[in-house]
């Protein structure tokens, strides 16, 4: 590796979570609305956390940007909006990435 080449690596952005993803199992009701402007509640699974954000598995047609409320078996509802839509290669199953919109996250009161 030259010295440009090491510059360049090293002044590019991490990709390491500014907080970390923490493997979790529990159920989350979701709201919202389709891209048709459709409401739909459906439940889903949260399987990752960080303290803004999480990664569900869900059904759930939504797209980029969508904010959804969340409900999980604890707390108090929580606005997300949507920031990924995939399908695991793994499982076949969708994953919705949302990033929570208050800053206290899922510790908000």
């Amino acid at each position: 590796m030259n010295d440009e080449t090491k510059t360049e690596i090293e002044n590019s952005p991490s990709q390491r979570p500014r907080s970390p993803r923490v493997p979790v199992n529990f159920p989350v009701e979701l709201e919202g609305r389709t891209p048709a402007g459709a409401p739909f509640k459906e439940s889903g699974e949260a399987v990752r956390v960080s303290r803004g954000g999480a990664t569900l598995i869900a059904e759930a047609a939504v797209e980029l940007g969508a904010v959804l409320r969340l409900t999980p078996p604890f707390g108090h509802p929580l606005d997300a909006e949507v920031n990924g839509v995939w399908t695991d290669e793994e499982d076949g199953r969708q994953r919705i990435g949302v990033k929570l919109l208050d800053p206290n996250g899922w510790f908000a009161e």
